[in-house]
């Protein structure tokens, strides 16, 4: 059995690249010398105490000197913990402390800092990890000293990942070699991958999609990868299609809400009457890592048309950290498909009754796919646990050769999760020939008059009043009379709105959108100023937090 060491070696020996598009530069680099320098900057953190199974942490942007020192984690046969950004200026006290509790919780060995991230970190205190300048490391190894080869074996924990924590703490994900290595596989035998395919990616490296099912791909086969960071992308969207379009890339990948930026960005591209972008190369367009809506994926299949996109070649999939990314996924170039429920039946019933487009009350969600190769997956009643049939709505449980062998440190969860061989994922699924469907998680669902509410029903209606930031909408339960729940709604103001009346004014509009679109009486609205909502470092909203914020009356509303 293979380890990544072992992958990463025979990738080196390719004619691949990795070409580093950061800050509007452009570096490309052959996989045979980031190698090289790779095994040299090992050497260095050898130098530093960096022992085989120990764990160094990294905390800096996406660039080479992070890449390399990623895969030179490896090589010094220790298990790589790659640390979050701060997601927002105003949160920067707060991503510090979390950034310690992190090193902490996961007994780093070895913390390399950016640079320019260091004054947000601190002096080393007790109980702190050594600290260095990841420049400075890499530096130093340029004069490298011998390199004592570590025997790296496929039980071995190659990556600690931390959950996005969107319904709780996060937790340290543990991923040994062999179980990367597995879901690579499966992926691969998927989407067949070969030496012509080009990937580009703008996703952050602390992500698993970002690092596991990018930048991994690429370093471990040695196929071509054009890397760029999120700040470049958030900073100007549509470069990622032009990048696409320039580098002739046949693989990327990217959340609900940056195909939505990407879709603005290729209607104004079109509406400047400029040259079309080329995007008929692209055969793998995954939509991930959030809720997936099928408007947006339509609207992006018609903006790019002119861009000779083909409307297969973007589809959603389904993934999590806990299987090392890749969980379920659809045929290549199947692209959007969909299945029509009646949602009266969906939410009081738990059963997905199929229903007509144009019938009243229809839901249209998402087909995502069978199991890849090595993964089984089955729908269970949460509280019985017995096994469910088709279109029976219960909790999605996978088990296979790419499951995570539990959370770090932490046999409570890992016990909750792990469960007579099965993944416990927390998710409400049905399953419909073969395919995969998500209706919500199961600790978001709001539960009023009898109906099981899904939240992302009631944030998209919302989205869609005049005054408030799409995506940036959280609905949740809170205890009502009699125990029952009743809904509140937070929402993100698209700016200032002046005055008491005009806000009164877009709380009772999104009160009776949501009466109108979901049904529901709405007990509380509350505005909050733009970038304020609470979102895990991959930008996925967190309603445990909003919802006990709420209730601790420590929210801020606009006035």
């Amino acid at each position: 059995m293979e380890t990544l060491v072992s992958r990463i070696e025979r990738a080196a020996v390719t004619a691949g690249s990795v070409t580093f598009l950061v800050g509007g530069g452009k570096d490309q680099v052959p996989w045979s010398q980031l190698h090289s320098e790779a095994l040299d900057l090992a050497a260095e953190l050898q130098v530093l105490g960096l022992r085989p199974g120990g764990h160094l942490a990294i905390l800096g942007p996406t660039t080479r000197a992070l890449v390399t020192a990623i895969q030179a984690t490896w090589l010094a046969g220790a298990t790589l913990v790659v640390l979050p950004l701060p997601m927002r200026l105003g949160s920067l006290e707060e991503f510090t402390a979390q950034t310690r509790d992190r090193v902490r919780s996961a007994d780093v060995d070895l913390l390399l800092v950016d640079a320019d991230l260091a004054p947000f970190i601190g002096e080393p205190v007790d109980g702190d990890p050594p600290t260095a300048l990841l420049q400075d490391v890499v530096a130093a190894s340029a004069d490298p000293s011998p390199l004592v080869r570590p025997d790296v074996r496929p039980d071995d924990l190659a990556l600690l990942q931390f959950t996005s924590g969107s319904t709780s703490q996060p937790k340290g994900v543990m991923l040994p070699h062999r179980t990367i290595c597995a879901n690579h596989d499966a992926m691969i035998e998927v989407v067949g991958i070969s030496a012509d395919d080009v990937l580009v990616s703008w996703l952050p490296l602390y992500h698993d999609m970002g690092l596991v099912g990018m930048l991994l791909v690429g370093m471990t086969t040695g196929v071509d990868l054009v890397l760029a960071s999120p700040q470049d992308f958030l900073g100007e969207p549509a470069r990622w299609m032009e990048w696409v379009s320039e580098y002739g890339a046949t693989v990327t990948a990217g959340p609900n809400f940056s195909w939505v930026l990407a879709t603005r960005a290729m209607r104004t591209h079109t509406s400047r009457g400029l040259a079309p972008l080329d995007l008929s190369r692209l055969r793998i367009g995954l939509n991930g890592a959030e809720p997936v809506d099928p408007a947006t994926m339509r609207a992006l299949i018609e903006a790019g048309e002119p861009h000779r996109l083909d409307a297969g070649a973007v589809f959603p999939a389904f993934g999590m950290a806990e299987v090392a990314i890749g969980g379920t996924f659809p045929a290549p170039l199947s692209g959007l498909r969909t299945d029509w429920v009646d949602v009266t039946v969906l939410e009081g019933e738990r059963y997905a009754s199929p229903a007509s487009a144009e019938a009243a009350g229809a839901r249209e969600l998402v087909k995502l796919g069978a199991p890849v190769p090595g993964l089984e997956m089955r729908i269970v009643d949460p509280d019985s646990s017995a096994t469910l049939g088709p279109r029976e709505v219960g909790e999605l449980q996978l088990r296979g050769t790419s499951v995570t062998t539990g959370y770090y440190k932490d046999p409570a969860a890992t016990a909750d999760l792990l469960r007579d061989g099965w993944l416990c994922t927390g998710d409400l699924a049905y399953e419909v020939d073969g395919d995969l469907v998500i209706c919500g998680r199961i600790k978001d669902v709001i539960i009023v008059g009898g109906r099981n509410v899904f939240p992302q029903d009631v944030e998209r209606v919302v989205g869609e009043v005049d005054g408030v930031r799409a995506g940036n909408v959280i609905a949740f339960g809170v205890p009502g009379r009699h125990g029952k729940e009743s809904l509140v709604v937070v929402a993100e103001s698209r700016g200032a709105l002046g005055d008491e009346a005009s806000c009164g004014e877009l709380r009772g509009a999104v009160a009776t959108r949501v009466r109108e679109a979901v049904g529901l009486p709405v007990r509380d609205v509350v505005l909050v100023p733009p970038s304020t909502l609470p979102k895990t470092s991959s930008g996925k909203l967190q309603r445990s937090l909003c919802k006990s914020r709420y209730l601790a009356k420590e929210l801020d509303p606009v006035s």
